[in-house]
């Protein structure tokens, strides 16, 4: 499917179309799986030391020339911690020259110093992403299993801004902290992010079912995000909740802000103004698992999401070009008419499709329904 592209800064082009059975609209590249923190969710199951199986210098220079050479989508480095890497600033330049629009997220550590953030604002760094999944140190230092790490994290976060340095605060939303949302978005409000980026829980890595919220609790988050997006002085994005967007666009409707009827992505957009401060735009359609994201382990193993773990091939092996195009199971993720049960029926399935990553980790099969939805479709009314 062609969507066109969303304007000027946009990394495809300005009004250029983009074909997801082509190219991305986002690559994650996890450069290193080494972390110092300890994270009770943490998908990767980093280690303390560096994986001497890693893509070298040279192959990460060569995987940014093949990113690049599809279209020019978004990069963001992520691990384990990315400032684990000592190439890492050098990778990043090299990507920034040849016209990427590059973030990263590296954990709140002892690693993450005033001149590294230096260097990434000299090299043009778009975003930088801190966790932050608490209001608290009690909450926080819990889920990253470090004591201490809230209050450097809010140091770093402080450094960060007197650099001005466009923020995002990433937080994963599980049992932990289900009860201090309201806590934590006053707080990243304070904390001068502009973007506030949700991920919901995905029991895969260390990530265990029984922290996940429930179905109906995922709703309940989700039509109070919505309230929120709309007095909010940052903007709102989620990974592994698409049904968010569904969400969204019932609540547009309740409140007549969109028709009734056709159903368009763009009405599932609450904010961009995060674009204003870095230029990264939101993707011009729903972006899943495999169909427009794509990513790349520290191994050169492709993967539809780094919570869906399947891989689909290895760069060392083949062009990503190749892979993302061919691969059966990334084929089969960019049809949500193929998916199984309520999705596959379902009248949003082209703007939600459900998290294939919470799916495949709860059933076994990324083509199930999403398991901790609660919309029944028309079709089954």
């Amino acid at each position: 499917m062609k969507l066109q592209g969303i304007g000027k800064g946009h990394p495809h082009g300005v009004g250029k179309a983009i074909d997801y059975d082509q190219n991305p609209f986002i690559v994650i590249w996890e450069v290193t799986r080494a972390c110092e923190l300890k994270c009770v969710h943490c998908r990767a199951d980093a280690q303390l030391t560096r994986d001497p199986r890693e893509l070298t210098h040279e192959e990460g220079i060569h995987l940014i020339d093949q990113i690049y050479a599809m279209d020019n989508p978004m990069l963001v480095f992520t691990g384990g911690d990315c400032m684990m890497r000592e190439d890492l600033f050098e990778l990043a330049e090299y990507a920034i020259k040849k016209g990427m629009r590059v973030s990263m997220t590296p954990s709140a550590t002892r690693n993450v110093t005033i001149e590294r953030m230096k260097r990434a604002k000299e090299v043009g760094l778009s975003r930088w992403g801190f966790s932050l999944d608490g209001p608290t140190p009690e909450i926080h230092d819990f889920f990253r299993g470090t004591p201490g790490s809230f209050e450097l994290t809010v140091e770093k976060i402080k450094a960060l801004n007197e650099l001005e340095m466009p923020l995002q605060i990433n937080t994963v939303i599980s049992r932990y902290n289900y009860d201090s949302l309201e806590e934590m978005s006053k707080l990243v409000a304070e904390l001068g992010a502009v973007m506030w980026y949700i991920f919901l829980l995905v029991p895969t890595g260390r990530g265990q079912l029984d922290a996940c919220i429930s179905p109906a609790e995922h709703e309940k988050v989700f039509r109070w995000l919505y309230e929120l997006s709309k007095t909010a002085p940052y903007d709102i994005k989620t990974t592994a909740a698409q049904h968010y967007r569904r969400v969204v666009l019932q609540q547009k409707m309740r409140d007549h802000l969109v028709e009734k009827g056709e159903i368009h992505y763009e009405d599932t957009i609450t904010t961009d103004f995060a674009s204003m401060h870095d230029g990264l735009k939101r993707a011009p359609k729903g972006v899943n698992d495999g169909n427009g994201f794509v990513f790349v382990s520290h191994t050169g193993d492709v993967l539809p999401s780094g919570l869906l773990p399947i891989v689909c091939g290895n760069v060392r092996e083949a062009p990503l070009a190749d892979i993302y195009r061919e691969s059966k199971v990334l084929k089969e993720l960019r049809q949500p008419d193929r998916y199984k049960g309520k999705c596959g029926i379902c009248e949003y399935n082209k703007i939600c499709g459900g998290s294939r990553s919470r799916t495949y980790a709860v059933t076994g099969d990324y083509l199930e329904s999403e398991p901790f939805c609660v919309y029944i479709p028309q079709a089954m009314r």
